[in-house]
C-alpha cells in the first residue's frame, strides 16, 4: 500500500484540526482550553496524525510549540481543505435551498430580451437570494453550451427535432412574427401596407442566419422579392428598439418580444401579414439529469409565466 493511501485511511479530520488549533495556541494547555477538550486528547490527536504520517510535526521548546517544516506543509494543506470545506457545505446550502443559489441560463437574444427578462424580475423580486448568470447566443452554440454543462438550462426557439438526442425540449408557447416600427414612422398610419412597398425602407435586422432572417427570407421569397437591404445589421433587441424609436427604421420582431418591449417604449406593429410561420418558444434541458431545487424552481416559474401566452388565440 502506498504512504498517500496509509495516510489517507488514517488521518482524521479532526486531528488534522487539532495540529492547527496547537500551532495557533502555541501550546497543547492552551489548545485543550480553546477546543474544549482535555490535553491528554490533544496529544493522542498528535500522535496519531505523526504515526499516520511517520515525522515528527511539533517541536516542543521553552517558548511553547512550533511546527516542524513538516507540520507546516501539513498545516497548509490542511487550510485548503478546510477552505475547500466550507465552500463544500455553502454549495449543499444553496443546492437544498429551492430559493437561493446561482443558475446559468442560455437564451436567443429576443427571448433573453423579453420572455427573460421578465422571468428573471418576476424571480428576482420573490427570492432575492437567487444569483442569475445569462448567455445569449444562437441555437447552435447554446445547445453546445448545454450539452457542456456550462448553462443549467436554455430558452430557444425552435427550428424541428434536435440533432443532439441527449437534450429535451420542452414547449412553453407559440410565436408569430411581426413588421414593427416606432410610433413617430409615417408607415405606423398606413392602412392595407404591401411588403414590396417596405423593400427599400430602412431595415434594422438580426443577422440573415438567425431565425428571423428566416423568416424574412421565406417572406419576400413567397413574394417573388430580393431579401431587403439592411442599413443596420444587429441582434440586439434593444438596440434595434432605441433605432425603431427614431421613427426612420422597420424591423421584424416575435410578437412575444414586441408584447414585452412595448411595454418600456412606444412601437407599433404595422398592418401587413407575414407568412404564418409560427415557432414554438421553450426551455432546453439535458435527459435524465437531476436538477439542483433551485433550477427547478426556475422551470416551474417560467411555465407559470408562458401559461397565458401558450392558451389559443
Amino acid at each position: 500500500m502506498q504512504m498517500s493511501d496509509r495516510i489517507g485511511k488514517r488521518m482524521k479530520l479532526q486531528d488534522l484540526h487539532v495540529l492547527m488549533a496547537v500551532v495557533q495556541a502555541g501550546s497543547m494547555g492552551k489548545a485543550a482550553a480553546l477546543l474544549n477538550t482535555t490535553q491528554p486528547n490533544i496529544s493522542r490527536s498528535i500522535a496519531e496524525l505523526e504515526r499516520a504520517f511517520g515525522v515528527r510535526l511539533l517541536d516542543r521548546h521553552r517558548r511553547g510549540i512550533e511546527p516542524t517544516a513538516c507540520g507546516r506543509a501539513l498545516i497548509d494543506c490542511g487550510a485548503a481543505a478546510f477552505d475547500e470545506l466550507r465552500r463544500g457545505v455553502k454549495n449543499i446550502e444553496f443546492l437544498a435551498d429551492p430559493t437561493a443559489g446561482e443558475v446559468r441560463i442560455g437564451s436567443t437574444a429576443d427571448l433573453a430580451a423579453s420572455f427573460v427578462s421578465a422571468l428573471i424580475d418576476r424571480l428576482s423580486r420573490r427570492h432575492p437570494r437567487i444569483r442569475f448568470q445569462l448567455v445569449t447566443g444562437y441555437i447552435e452554440a447554446l445547445h453546445r453550451d448545454l450539452s457542456e454543462r456550462k448553462v443549467d438550462l436554455s430558452f430557444v426557439r425552435s427550428r424541428g427535432p434536435i440533432a443532439d438526442e441527449r437534450l429535451h425540449f420542452e414547449f412553453l408557447f407559440e410565436d408569430r412574427y411581426v413588421i414593427a416600427a416606432g410610433a413617430k414612422n409615417p408607415w405606423t398610419r398606413r392602412r392595407n401596407i404591401q411588403l414590396s412597398d417596405l423593400v427599400g425602407e430602412r431595415w434594422v435586422l438580426p443577422p440573415r442566419e438567425s431565425v428571423i432572417g428566416s423568416i424574412i427570407t421565406q417572406a419576400f421569397l413567397a413574394r417573388g422579392l430580393a431579401y431587403p437591404q439592411a442599413t443596420v445589421v444587429t441582434d440586439a433587441p434593444h438596440m434595434r428598439v432605441s433605432l425603431l424609436e427614431t421613427g426612420r427604421f422597420i424591423t421584424v420582431f416575435p410578437a412575444s418580444t414586441l408584447k414585452f418591449l412595448a411595454r418600456e417604449t412606444a412601437l407599433k406593429v404595422l398592418s401587413i401579414e407575414l407568412p404564418a410561420d409560427r415557432r414554438p418558444n421553450g426551455m432546453l434541458t439535458i435527459k435524465d439529469r437531476t436538477v439542483s431545487p433551485v433550477v427547478q424552481l426556475v422551470i416551474d416559474s417560467a411555465r407559470e409565466l408562458a401559461k397565458p401566452m401558450a392558451k389559443p388565440k
